[in-house]
């Protein structure tokens, strides 16, 4: 029967993160007002043979991210969602720049208004880059204003933290009940090794893998819990690239520990062969962590199933291949040191999940909602909102073709950067429509959205980032005082 729907999606294969089904899905002004049979509305689209699933929730993506005397990086809010509503995505969130010896507060204002160019709907993750007692001032207020995730480096000059500087941060998230975000590397263990390779000759864009294997990944993430277990705080792992350091979140899992994991498709669909591309192209294909061997993507595979890896996310890194700010900057004879690493994908995201884990029977159809959608909002303050098909959340829902084959190009997906690691890779499953909180906002390719019309999250207080409560001794070292029980 008709009710007072303004929109019904009829006749698709609803996909949730537990189960798949037959249905119709009613919206009403900008929510989901019922799932059902029969349901009908003033406009009605026919998702026959399509997959109705949520739209994705790319919880780590570098969208116009501020860079020193507030300059841009290639990728701006408005071109980046064009490419995230292509690929199925329609929330992201991005960072706030905090640079060493300065506060936060003018660049996160810069920050705020040029998300107002987006089309998705968005957030940001404060980056904590120099835990000064200034800086740990202003963290309240940081997550009084909606953003309440910290980021930190235990890598990169410039950008990383020490241990106990890291602790500073650790327990400031306590304290206000933000989810903590760490980049694993070991900061000491990548320059000797970098000393070592360039002492040797060993130069070229190949070797930015063996200045950072595995081994430094895994140390630097046992560590990271480690400590997060000292002070009882909850954090994520970006961008696992490898079961052996899934192992250590999966450790930390069992012993009652708020630890997440992430992964991208970085890991899984391109590999350290990749980096070795002649003519310098090997440098498309280097990012930090490395793609490992191809042989090292089952064991992650198989930490998606075991929902160790909880998140997929495209850690889009808006680098061009040539150019002023670039993957050549410092010419193509640079050594690997010198090269900027990061790869695009906001918009090849779930396309690339889709293609090589569903339907190369590597995760199923939930799986891939979870790792997309429904655990990306849940670990970030989302859930109820987003990343999922339920009566009452925004209605972000894409139309998703499993049988559509596209062959990748950079052009098609309208993003800011001159190039993709993915050029020519052939892809099964693909978006055919997306809507983002009610509104259709893109049909087969046509991004029909309009500049500024995303909204940006606040995400207030939320279960997951509140402290478990079991700390050594009963001591808080985020207050200095002693739990009492």
């Amino acid at each position: 029967m008709q009710d007072d729907y303004d929109l019904v999606i009829r006749g698709g294969t609803v996909v949730s993160a537990t189960q798949v089904f037959r249905a119709d899905v009613a919206i009403r002004g900008e929510t989901i007002a019922a799932i059902g049979d029969g349901l009908r509305a003033p406009k009605e689209i026919d998702a026959g043979g399509l997959l109705v699933m949520p739209g994705g929730v790319d919880t780590h993506c570098h969208l116009d991210q501020v860079e020193p005397g507030m300059g841009y990086g290639a990728e701006n809010f408005f071109s980046g969602s064009q490419s995230a509503l292509r690929g199925g995505t329609t929330s992201a969130i991005s960072f706030v720049t905090q640079f060493k010896g300065e506060p936060i507060r003018e660049v996160l204002a810069e920050t705020l208004r040029r998300g107002r160019r987006s089309i998705i709907d968005y957030s940001f993750h404060q980056i904590i880059t120099d835990p000064s007692d200034e800086v740990i001032a202003e963290i309240p207020a940081v997550v009084a204003s909606g953003i309440r995730s910290l980021k930190v480096f235990l890598t990169y000059d410039g950008a990383r933290l020490d241990d106990r500087q890291y602790l500073k941060v650790l327990a400031a998230a306590r304290r206000e009940g933000a989810m903590t975000v760490v980049h694993c590397e070991n900061y000491d263990a990548i320059g000797w090794m970098t000393e070592q390779l360039l002492a040797a000759g060993l130069t070229a864009p190949k070797y930015h893998a063996w200045s950072r294997p595995k081994v430094v990944e895994r140390e630097a993430t046992y560590r990271a819990i480690a400590l997060a277990e000292l002070v009882d705080t909850p954090i994520q792992v970006f961008h696992v690239s490898c079961a052996e350091v899934a192992e250590e979140i999966a450790r930390a899992k069992l012993r009652g520990l708020k630890v997440w994991g992430e992964t991208c498709p970085q890991y899984f669909a391109i590999s350290a062969a990749d980096m070795a591309r002649e003519n310098f192209e090997g440098a498309k294909y280097m990012c930090s962590p490395a793609p490992r061997d191809v042989q090292d993507r089952e064991g992650l595979w198989e930490m998606m199933r075991r929902g160790v890896l909880d998140v997929v996310s495209s850690d889009h890194s808006a680098f061009n291949f040539t150019g002023a700010f670039a993957k050549d900057m410092n010419g193509r004879d640079a050594p690997f040191r010198d090269i900027p690493n990061g790869v695009p994908g906001v918009g090849t995201r779930m396309p690339l999940l889709f293609s090589e884990g569903v339907v190369k029977g590597k995760i199923d159809l939930p799986t891939f909602v979870g790792l997309t959608a429904t655990n990306p909002a849940r670990i970030f303050g989302l859930e109820g909102r987003k990343g999922a098909i339920v009566p009452g959340a925004d209605a972000d829902i894409v139309l998703w073709d499993a049988a559509k084959t596209r062959t990748v190009t950079n052009a098609d997906l309208h993003h800011a950067v001159d190039h993709t690691p993915y050029e020519g890779r052939e892809v099964t499953g693909w978006p055919v429509v997306t809507l983002r909180r009610g509104e259709v906002v893109m049909r087969d390719g046509e991004v029909t959205g309009a500049e500024g019309s995303g909204a940006f999250l606040a995400r207030g207080p939320y279960a997951i980032a509140t402290p478990t409560g079991h700390l050594p001794n009963g001591f808080d070292a985020s207050t200095a005082t002693l739990a009492t029980t």
